[in-house]
């Protein structure tokens, strides 16, 4: 795993996180909530092609 990743997946979260504070001040839960929303989609979608990896490399490891 690189350690960029760490770093993407970390701003992602302070931007998000800021943009949830600023939201909820002003009175928007409603997009506050789906900012967050897209903040874990963009997430998890950043982590899917590692977690393939891993999955490949376990079954490589025990030959399954």
């Amino acid at each position: 795993m690189d350690v960029n990743l760490i770093f993407k997946i970390a701003a992602i979260g302070i931007i998000i996180s800021v943009l949830n504070t600023v939201l909820v001040r002003s009175g928007r839960e409603d997009q506050a909530m789906l900012t967050t929303l897209a903040g874990v989609i963009v997430v998890l979608m950043m982590l899917i092609p590692e977690i393939s990896d891993l999955f490949s490399t376990v079954k490589s490891l025990f030959n399954i």
